[in-house]
Formats: structure tokens, sequence, C-alpha cells
């Protein structure tokens, strides 16, 4: 008994005309992957149609021949030949091969060629790659072949070119793409897997490319940024690229070489400011926050016309500029070095409207550091301790009046004077002793005055160095080092504004200290609140160790919570501010009240190290807090405005 499929024979070879075949409207491929016809378009050109395409006649409404033939096995062939037809790259009318069926079906049939035919794997499809570039065609000469870009190539190389012993793991589903891919990030096939053997519970690929790299730079640090790419390969440094990440940038492998050519550059920036007279420059990778130095401020001047109007101008002129770049769909270098000429010169121009006393510069230093951003950055005015003015009291400070020198011989015998000229320093405590309680009585009953007393006295400390003696009240704050507590506090977000409010009160406030009184008192009663509350700001000193007592402690959740205070905002769960620092105990309840309780035993099993990392990335942006940041009390906040409406209104 015969077991032939009768369809078989169905099948008649021929070639039909480019121009005679259309598309079959029951083929079951309706939607083409982006680029899949540009693709299959290039492969044909370079290697010819592999495989017919299987095509029936197409019957018009009376089932007669209409002339041409419907595809219904090759849609995507078809449509490459057509789009190389319009190119000119083949004739209209080239003959294409094709397997015509007489009896009609088609979905069927299409069915069958897309589904029933097995997929490449992609790690064939990797080593298939590496072998072309191996027998010596370029990334360029493959992605024409094959209609893919140059950069796809590159990958698929890279892919193709991961240890053996992994890529075996990786035909075996052992091993995700995603994994895959961190190892091309180094070629050495025993550290790949050394590096994933050594990896026995987190095996994510940032944890696998991060182990890879522990000891490289990515070329987004500041000092990469700041030093250049471009400078740091001409100098020998190596760079390991990956080429999966998103902005296509690598890791810089010579870490000591690019701090030395950091310093080198920062040495440059030094010397570039060496002529505005500092006392001394202090060239440093990393800004000392926790110099515990005393700071000096520059002034505001008021500019010339013209450099004043020609700000207006740049600003003028910025404006259509800076729309312009926003609404561009594609780069523009040149609308860009514009903008950036504009801006610097503009940053020129109002730097003249801040400058220093000749006298504190003679007296103060900077530091020049990195930014975060890789540009240059220099800290100016910071007063060392042995160069700390001290006032000198004058006569008019001591209790009894100094007598004058009328050029008498010191060594003589004082003369006896029957009638006293001065009076005794008794009664001059007890005559200002009533004037105080005078003066306590009636500021009392002078809400405004009294806020501009205290914000006079807390003012001097901080903008005057040795100037304390200008105010009658007894006012000390003691400010807390941070730095001292948490380093790299001064960099947080909350540390940056307050570092950028004290620049613009130094800025606004008088040179001299005998001039503050006036300049307080012509504040609005806004502006002088603003000023009171920056100052005792600094006051605050709620570093929980020990020194501090637990009523201290308690007044500062009550100042938390009158405030609305939020320290999402300003504080991020990172191995370096908590989860590198407490028991694994406590870093698995982190995870399990920030992600869920199923995230925390997933790493249950994981080390110390590995479960730190991984912590830090599943609560990257939940907001998670831990209970030592937590607001503290379950009553209503008062809100800021609140409290700032209530004072106002005292000082009005």
């Amino acid at each position: 008994m015969s077991t032939t499929n009768p369809n078989v024979t169905k099948f008649v070879p021929r070639e039909i005309p480019l121009n005679k075949l259309v598309p079959a409207p029951d083929n079951v491929r309706k939607t083409l992957r982006e680029g899949a016809i540009e693709e299959r378009a290039a492969s044909i050109l370079a290697h010819g149609l592999l495989q017919n395409l299987t095509a029936r006649p197409q019957l018009d409404e009376d089932r007669r021949e209409t002339g041409k033939y419907e595809v219904f096995a090759g849609r995507t062939r078809l449509a490459a030949l057509k789009l190389l037809a319009s190119q000119k790259k083949i004739a209209k009318n080239a003959p294409i091969p094709c397997n015509i069926r007489e009896d009609g079906i088609g979905k069927e049939l299409s069915l069958v060629e897309n589904v029933g035919r097995d997929a490449l794997h992609p790690a064939d499809e990797f080593e298939a790659f590496r072998d072309l570039a191996e027998q010596g065609l370029g990334a360029e000469d493959i992605a024409a072949r094959f209609g893919v870009t140059p950069r796809v190539v590159k990958e698929r190389m890279k892919l193709g070119a991961v240890s053996p012993a992994l890529m075996a793991l990786y035909r075996q589903a052992a091993m995700t793409l995603e994994q895959l891919m961190a190892f091309t990030v180094i070629a050495d096939h025993a550290r790949q897997q050394e590096v994933w053997e050594g990896l026995s519970f987190d095996r994510s690929a940032h944890r696998i490319r991060r182990t890879l790299l522990e000891s490289h730079v990515p070329a987004t640090d500041r000092r990469a940024l700041f030093v250049g790419v471009a400078a740091y390969e001409a100098a020998g440094g190596v760079i390991v690229r990956d080429l999966f990440s998103e902005d296509g940038g690598g890791y810089l492998a010579d870490v000591a070489l690019l701090d030395r050519l950091a310093r080198t550059k920062l040495d440059e920036t030094v010397e570039a400011i060496r002529p505005e007279g500092w006392k001394w420059i202090e060239a440093t990778l990393d800004f000392p926050h926790s110099h515990g130095l005393a700071r000096v401020y520059p002034r505001n001047v008021e500019l010339p016309d013209t450099e004043a109007a020609r700000l207006d101008e740049i600003e003028a002129e910025l404006d259509p500029l800076l729309a312009a770049l926003e609404e561009a769909v594609e780069p523009d270098p040149e609308l860009e070095r514009q903008v950036a000429a504009l801006n610097a010169e503009y940053e020129q121009i109002d730097g003249k409207q801040r400058v220093y006393e000749p006298e504190a510069v003679a007296r103060a230093g900077a530091f020049v550091t990195i930014g975060h951003d890789g540009t240059p950055e220099i800290a100016r005015g910071f007063v060392r301790p042995e160069d700390v003015p001290v006032e000198v009291p004058s006569s008019t400070d001591t209790s009894e009046a100094a007598p004058a020198d009328d050029g008498a011989d010191p060594s003589a015998p004082e003369r006896e004077e029957e009638e006293p000229s001065r009076i005794s320093g008794a009664l001059i405590a007890d005559l200002s002793a009533h004037r105080t309680m005078a003066l306590r009585d009636a500021l009392a009953m002078h809400p405004n005055i009294a806020l501009a007393a205290i914000t006079h006295a807390l003012a001097l400390d901080y903008f005057y160095l040795g100037q304390k003696a200008h105010s009658c009240l007894r006012i000390q704050v003691h400010r807390t080092q941070l730095e001292m507590s948490a380093t790299g506090v001064g960099e947080s977000t909350a540390g940056r504004s307050v570092e950028a409010r004290q620049e613009a009160w130094a800025a606004r406030t008088p040179t001299e200290p005998r001039e503050l009184w006036a300049f307080i008192l012509g504040l609005s009663a806004e502006d002088c609140l603003s000023l009171l509350a920056h100052c005792v700001s600094f006051a605050v000193d709620a570093v929980d160790t020990g020194a501090n007592t637990r009523q201290a402690l308690a007044h500062s959740d009550l100042l938390a919570e009158s405030v609305n205070l939020d320290m999402r905002q300003s504080w991020k769960p990172t191995v370096a501010s908590y989860l590198g620092r407490v028991p694994k105990a406590l870093i698995q309840e982190a995870v399990s009240e920030g992600v869920s309780p199923e995230a925390a035993a997933r790493i249950a099993g994981f080390k110390k190290a590995d479960m730190a990392h991984a912590a830090g990335d599943l609560l990257k942006d939940t907001g998670w807090l831990p209970k030592q940041l937590r607001p503290r009390l379950a009553s209503e906040p008062q809100s800021g405005l609140a409290l700032h409406e209530d004072a106002q209104q005292a000082a009005e």
C-alpha cells in the first residue's frame, strides 16, 4: 500500500517575471518585523534567492486566470525583491524561481512554511558572524550582505567570542542572553568562567559586569569626563568597550593613570587662577568637605552700564537659540556651539558682579576639584585657623576708660587727685545694668526689632569672622561638622541646597560688620525671616552619637514633623550609605519592606557583599527608608507655611 503524499507532485517549478507576482490575500504572515525587508533584500543581492517562492495562478471573479500569480509562501522574499526592483538593482520583470501550486491550497501551506521551520539558535548566529570575520570580512561588508547595521554585526561578533564553555551553557538555556551579553566586556575566557563560577547566587547581568570590571572606572566617571577619553587613550590608557550599554561607553582600566592625568589637568587650573592672589590654592580629586575651615564670601557690585546691557542682549539672543535646540530632531553642532559661546560670555560678565575684598583674598585660599559633570570646580574663600582675624577690643569695650597719654614720665609717682574725673567701674556696671533691663523690657514690646536683633547676631557669626563683639546679644550657636559623622553629606541634595543659600546671602550682606545692622533693618519681614531661618538652620544638631540628650533628639522629631521633612528627597539606600554597613538580616528586612518578601527570599542565600549590591539594585527608586529616617510622630504635622505666616505676623 503506497504512503506517498499525492500533494507532493502538485508543485511545478517555473520562472515567473517579478512584475507578474503579487502577495496572496491568504498569506498568514500579516506583520513584518521592522527592517526585515531591508535585511532580506541585502541577503538576496549578496547571495541570491536561496529558496523558491510558492505561488498559484491568480483567478478573477469568474475563476479565469488573470496572468498574474499570488505568492502565498515567501511574502518577505517577494517584498524584498520588489524593493530591489524599485531601487533599480534588479529588473522589474526579472525571472523569479517559483513553485507553482495548481490546486489553490494556500493558507495551510503558508502556515506550514512559517510555523513548521526551526529558527536558527542565536548562539549559532553569533558564532557564524564571528567565523565570517575570521575569514577576513569586515563588519561593514558583513552588514551589507545581511542588511543589518555594522553595530549589530559587531555585537554578534562580540557575543560569538564569549568563552565556548559559557556559550554551551547559553545553548542549554542555563544562561540568559542578558547574562551572556555581560561577559563581552572582557575577552579573557578564563576570567569569564572564573566569575561565572564564583557568583553562585547573584548572577544578574549587572553583577557579572560589575565583578568583571571591579578595578575599572566607567567612562561616565567625573574624572574620565574631566580628562577626556581621547587624552586617556593618547597617554596609553586601555578602554574596555561595552557595546551593549545604552551610550556605547566603556570602562577605563588604568585608574592610576587616570588619576595622574586628572591631577595634572587640575594643576593647570590652579595656575590659571593663581593671578587672583589667593594665599593658597589646593588641587584635590575629591572636595574635602570635612576641612572644618571658616569661609569668606564675595560681595555684589554694580556692573558698568555697557556690561549690564550686554547681559540683557545675551539673554535675548539665547532665547530663540534654545527654543530651536529644543525643537530640533537631530543634533545641531553649530547651534550648540553658538549657545555654548553665549553662555560662556554671560558667565564671564556675570562673574564680575561678585568680588572678594583684597584683604580677604590675601588671607584665604581656594580648592580646585572636579564637579559631577566633569568640569573643573573652584571653591574660593576658605580661611585656615591661623589666618582667622582676631578682633582686638577697643578702649570703649572696657568697663573703665583708659587714661589719656599726656606725655608725662611714666616712671614718675602718680599724682593724687582730690576730685576724680571719672566714675568707678562698680557704678558704671550698676547704671548699665538698669539700662540693660529697660532695654530688655522695650525690646520685648517690639518683636520686629527683636527679630532683627537675633538675625543680626547670628549673621555676624556666619558671615563675618571674629566679629561677634558687634552685637550686644549673648547668643552663640554651635555648628556641628556633619562630615565627621557622614562622609559626603555635603554632596547630598540637601547639602548643595544649603551651600547655595549660604553663597546667595553672603553676596547680599555688606562688607563691613558695622553696616549689617542697617542692612537687616532695611530687609522686608519676609527676607529677614528667610535670613534668620538660614542662620538658625546651622544650629540644628540631631546627630545621634550619644552626645545629644534624649530630649534634644525628641525635639528634632518635633522639628522634622513641623517642617514636613521627607528624607526620600535627599537620601537613597545604597551599599555605601546603608546596605553595606548593616547585617544581612537588616538587608533582607529592607528588601522585604521596600520591594516584597518574595524578593527578600530570593537573595537570602547570597553572600553579604553580593546581597548588599543586589538589594541596592532592588531598592533603587522605591523610596524605602530605614526606621531612623522615617517620620516618627503620628500626629498631623503643622506645615512650614503656617509657621512662616505666624512668625511673619509677629514680626509685623
